[in-house]
């Protein structure tokens, strides 16, 4: 401990700021009709969804690259095309697979979609024998809690079975109370069972969290390619079960599946043998290709301050072609995140075109494989371009406000860094408000949502500034129904297309928004820092004392 001492002191003098607020750059700088432009072409049934890894994904890559060229922006990369490209592997559940359940009298086929889907596909998934279930409540180990669903019992060779979630609180020094912790991560809890020698999992969503909408989402979403890169660890079984099976998989255990969650609601939750065995053989479809991030810069002014780095990002992947819909089977991911890619290139072209030129560098990063499991940010994260702890910040766009303009923004990650209160300095000048998400809208893990989180996880203080739900002509309530209605019935659908109705004089001021934003970062003395109670914080000092 001593030897990092030194170098988190100087740390904290660096992170000594003002918020000097620099002049702002015009709302009339972003274009509406450039952004609509991008838009009709990545959005186009011609791309055929940018499916990570497919010809519409590279023909995006390349689209946003002869942007970037055009634009003047410098290339960074080590390739021609602005390109930075990494191997992946993809692999898709085929006819044969089987998932059983063995009672001592009977066995149960189970059916791949309809009863279960796989969160990881491939040859590591195989359990041809059937081996022991075992319930560890939430699949938790949280030493700074005194926290561990494991405790005195032996998942070795055994499938784990979990709720999603975690312990509920309302005391901020256990669980963060009602904030959520890095512990509700689903991949956590996968490497805790796979490091406890567990053969794999089974995430049961907690109906306490009214998760069975979440199982209808993830049911569509499992449809697609299973993809990670090429070089991650080894995986084991990963199973999300249709909770509607849940009370059959503790049928004869020592507690039922109501009484389960009833310890969930009471803050008493109990690890225990189940009496029901499982095996599963699957049978797969595997590929390995290459997909690239697109990486362009616009070298700083200032001779000192141009060795340090506003990061800009969106994914331009979606999730390509997929089961058909009414007829329609192109997933064009348009509001997701087309509109997202478009804005960033509209940011890139009015800075670099313009008189007031930033201090800092900016670098503007186009992602793959955010929607198979932020590949892309992962794999940046691992190799990045300029030093992580030049990064001062990360901002991302994932969806930009095409419904109407706004009156108020929403900082999602405010309360984890002081970008929150930089963003807030921002917003006002400008006539806008900040809020919180709204509770009718508001999921525990919407940070972890986006790409912003791997930024996080690397120690970059990070922020995604969606629209508010306040518009300038619907009411608040009215605004809530008619984004619940489109997460309903467009979201990740082939409904999110080019044909829904679209404010690109909207999408131009939330761009301006997220300029200025970035202008007063690039040009301002102030350094965003992680608050101390942030699970980020510790990333960001080894960071800083390793300059890694």
């Amino acid at each position: 401990m001593q030897k990092i001492i030194i170098p988190i002191i100087s740390f904290c003098l660096l992170l000594s700021y003002s918020f000097a607020q620099p002049n702002l750059l015009p709302f009339q700088s972003i274009a509406p009709d450039s952004i609509k432009k991008h838009i009709f072409v990545l959005g186009n049934d011609s791309l055929a969804g940018r499916g990570t890894g497919s010809k519409g994904c590279e023909r995006a890559a390349r689209y946003i690259s002869d942007a970037l060229r055009s634009y003047g922006i410098r290339n960074i990369s080590t390739s021609a095309n602005y390109f930075q490209t990494f191997p992946l592997h993809g692999s898709t559940p085929i006819e044969g697979t089987e998932f059983k359940l063995f009672a001592p009298k009977d066995s149960y086929t189970l059916r791949l979609q309809e009863d279960y889907v796989l969160y990881s596909a491939g040859a590591q998934t195989f359990i041809p024998t059937s081996v022991r279930l075992i319930f560890v409540g939430y699949g938790i180990v949280a030493p700074e809690f005194d926290y561990n669903d494991y405790q005195n019992i032996d998942v070795k060779n055994a499938i784990v079975v979990f709720l999603s979630g975690e312990p509920r609180s309302s005391d901020d020094s256990f669980f963060d109370g009602e904030r959520s912790t890095i512990h509700l991560s689903v991949g956590m809890k996968q490497k805790i069972a796979l490091a406890r020698g567990a053969k794999g999992s089974i995430l049961i969503p907690n109906p306490n969290d009214h998760s069975m909408d979440d199982w209808y989402e993830q049911q569509r979403e499992f449809l697609f390619e299973e993809v990670r890169l090429l070089f991650s660890p080894s995986e084991n079984l990963n199973i999300l079960l249709n909770p509607k099976l849940a009370p059959f998989l503790f049928t004869d255990a020592q507690y039922s599946f109501d009484e389960t969650t009833s310890f969930d609601k009471k803050g008493m939750m109990k690890s225990f043998p189940l009496t029901l065995r499982a095996g599963f053989q699957g049978k797969f479809k595997e590929r390995d290709f290459l997909s690239s991030n697109v990486v362009g810069m616009i070298e700083g002014t200032d001779s000192v301050l141009k060795d340090s780095y506003v990061l800009i990002s969106a994914h331009y992947d979606h999730l390509g072609i997929g089961k058909s819909v009414d007829g329609d089977s192109i997933y064009n991911g348009v509001f997701d995140n087309a509109s997202g890619v478009s804005a960033l290139l509209e940011i890139a072209r009015t800075v670099s075109i313009s008189s007031q030129r930033p201090k800092r560098s900016i670098i503007v990063l186009f992602l793959t494989g955010e929607e198979r499991g932020f590949l892309g940010s992962q794999y940046y994260c691992l190799n990045p371009v300029v030093p992580l702890y030049k990064t001062i910040a990360n901002i991302n766009i994932d969806g930009i406000s095409l419904f109407e303009k706004i009156k108020s923004v929403i900082g999602v990650g405010a309360e984890l860094s002081t970008m929150g209160e930089l963003l807030q300095q921002t917003v006002k000048p400008l006539g806008l408000s900040m809020e919180d998400i709204p509770k009718e809208l508001f999921r525990h893990d919407q940070f972890r949502n986006s790409d912003q989180f791997m930024f996080a996880q690397a120690g970059i203080p990070s922020l995604l500034i969606a629209e508010g739900l306040h518009y300038e002509s619907t009411s608040f309530q009215n605004g809530i129904d008619r984004y619940t209605l489109w997460a309903e019935e467009k979201y990740h659908s082939p409904f999110d297309d080019l044909l829904q109705p679209m404010n690109f004089d909207a999408a131009a001021q939330h761009a301006s928004l997220i300029l200025h934003f970035t202008m007063l970062l690039a040009n301002g003395d102030a350094v965003p820092r992680w608050y101390e109670n942030s699970p980020f914080l510790n990333a960001r000092l080894r960071s800083v004392s390793e300059k890694k």
